[in-house]
């Protein structure tokens, strides 16, 4: 733990008659820190997340000690740095602690003005970065993003494509290769959709039809497929 502290207050003791103290750092979060044996302190960023996870599961939980000096409420400040610090380049609207990795490591959220949002992890002396749609497609959920905001945030890799007139309603990641990932744009025109292959750079590559695409990852599941022609009745 790194803190230059600016402030510090002592909101009380435990239950086992330990001084509790709040500190506020000039960079970075605050902390919480217990004067038992041995001593024990606690990141005000992890605390407001587990706070906010236990209110979404009940609105009168009882979260424990949180952080409540002034200069420790730049949650969304200090995780929008650190978003910058990774490469994120939206507008950071919304950030929370959400739980760990399992390497131990915390795990952020990252929302995102009107685009897709981030999970943010610290690793070693550098941050893991996974977009929502990423998170989506192994089974993870961001709160901070919509669907619309992923449509919207996708639609610019269409631009110059034969998909550039797709108004994007829907995108999902199906995967990736060493070509790069591949993704489902589902487009509001009934039953237009397209995969996208898109580069490690963000460029898209190549752009494959939903009606012509079954053999690719499995095809299209957000744009439903063309209904099949009928049998022209043979002569008789």
């Amino acid at each position: 733990m790194t803190c230059q502290v600016t402030e510090a207050v002592n909101p009380g003791v435990t239950a086992e008659q330990a001084k509790i103290y709040e500190a506020a750092c000039a960079a970075g979060p605050g902390y919480i820190l217990i004067a038992s044996t041995p001593p024990q302190s606690f990141d005000c960023l992890e605390l407001a997340g587990t706070a906010y996870t236990a209110r979404l599961r009940d609105p009168a939980a009882d979260v424990g000690q949180q952080c409540t000096l002034p200069a420790n409420q730049n949650g969304l400040a200090v995780l929008g740095g650190w978003a910058r610090e990774a490469g994120v380049t939206c507008t950071v609207d919304e950030a929370v602690a959400i739980g760990k990795s399992e390497g131990n490591n915390i795990v952020y959220e990252i929302g995102c003005a009107g685009v897709d949002g981030y999970w943010l992890e610290k690793v070693g002396t550098g941050w893991k970065l996974q977009d929502c749609l990423q998170v989506a497609s192994v089974g993870g959920t961001c709160r901070f993003t919509t669907a619309q905001e992923q449509a919207d945030g996708f639609e610019p890799k269409l631009a110059g494509t034969e998909a550039s007139a797709c108004d994007v309603a829907q995108v999902r990641l199906m995967g990736q290769n060493a070509n790069g990932r591949f993704y489902e744009a589902k487009c509001a025109a009934e039953g237009e959709g397209y995969i996208a292959r898109v580069s490690a750079e963000g460029a898209t590559q190549q752009i494959y039809p939903c009606a012509t695409a079954q053999r690719i990852g499995g095809g299209c599941t957000l744009t439903p497929a063309p209904a099949a022609a009928p049998e022209a009745t043979p002569a008789t």
